[in-house]
């Protein structure tokens, strides 16, 4: 192992860090499922950071960080959606995203050209959006009581932001994929 690793293995830790989180939300144990998602976020930080600073970015680090996002949110909106406490449609419409992404994401490497995994802007956005969501629920769960009014516009804020990243991936890599193929 070399110094360079350091984010990948910050990455994959954060993968396996997302059965604990899930089994606790799963459990009701919301204040430790809090703190493993704040030692998720905290690792996410940092392997970007290191990977930044010190140039240790790599393709297998791109691919690997938003992964290790994705299901630690994907999994955690599906938990607190299986405990009622997020809407079944709002579950789905996350999951559909992803899952329209991802398979987007495999026909372009596969079909026209090599991905070069790159969020666009409303994606960050809408990833920050349901980060938000997922602690303001958690924390509703006792730790510290939310208003009704801000769970609902986070709930709607996170729908608009799916939908709206979603038909952007889409749009996006097909244009990317249409213009591949008028080059070659």
């Amino acid at each position: 192992m070399q110094a360079r690793d350091i984010p990948n293995l910050l990455s994959i830790m954060r993968i396996f860090l997302s059965i604990p989180v899930v089994w606790m939300l799963l459990q009701h144990n919301f204040g430790i499922a809090l703190i493993l998602f704040a030692i998720a976020g905290i690792s996410d930080g940092l392997d970007g950071y290191l990977a930044k600073h010190y140039g240790w970015q790599s393709r297998l680090g791109g691919l690997l960080d938003p992964l290790a996002d994705k299901i630690l949110l994907v999994f955690s909106i599906l938990s607190l959606g299986w405990l009622g406490l997020l809407p079944v449609w709002l579950v789905f419409a996350v999951i559909l995203r992803d899952l329209v992404i991802v398979t987007g994401a495999f026909v372009y490497n596969f079909q026209v050209a090599e991905l070069d995994a790159e969020p666009t802007m409303i994606s960050k956005f809408n990833t920050v959006v349901q980060i938000v969501l997922v602690l303001a629920v958690v924390l509703d769960q006792g730790l510290l009581g939310m208003p009704d009014m801000l769970l609902q516009g986070m709930i709607w804020l996170t729908l608009a932001t799916t939908i709206l990243s979603g038909v952007d991936y889409v749009f996006v890599w097909s244009r990317r994929a249409v213009d591949h193929h008028k080059e070659h």
